[in-house]
């Protein structure tokens, strides 16, 4: 648990939180490794956890109904992916593959759920940290859905 506590301790987004607060969210996590090619989750899975990635790419796309899958994003080292564990109904919203070798540390999204209802500061803090990013990603995801649209 220590060393996955160094990694939440260098994310930028857990910089606004003290050490016992890191130490309390790093008991709800663990890292995981996907190799290249492997799906790390599929559109309408349960989102068990968010993945902060360590190492490696992870593709972020969505099937099209005759098409190939069309990717919306490319997330790396630094990035969160997996956000529909922040609303009900908690499902995922798309698929992402591993482009290369991934390395993540996944919060389990009931205990984070459950860690911030019981601390409420905590829980602020997280959303008021993550959620510009979610806001910046949702921009990203439009404009490549419109290019997309457009050279269709």
């Amino acid at each position: 648990m220590e060393r996955i506590e160094t990694l939440l301790a260098e994310h930028p987004d857990f910089f606004a939180f003290d050490d016992e607060e890191r130490r309390q969210l790093a008991r709800h996590a663990r890292e995981e490794s996907f190799p290249a090619g492997s799906t790390i989750f599929q559109e309408e899975d349960e989102a068990e956890s968010v993945l902060l990635l360590i190492e490696g790419e992870v593709a972020v796309q969505n099937a099209l109904p005759g098409r190939d899958p069309v990717r919306i994003e490319t997330l790396g080292p630094g990035d969160i992916l997996g956000w529909a564990w922040l609303m009900p109904p908690f499902r995922r919203m798309s698929d992402a593959v591993a482009i290369g070798d991934v390395r993540a540390v996944a919060l389990d999204a009931a205990g984070v759920r459950t860690l911030c209802n019981a601390h409420p500061e905590l829980g602020y803090r997280l959303y008021q940290n993550w959620l510009p990013h979610l806001a910046d990603r949702f921009r990203a995801q439009r404009l490549q859905l419109l290019s997309a649209l457009a050279n269709r």
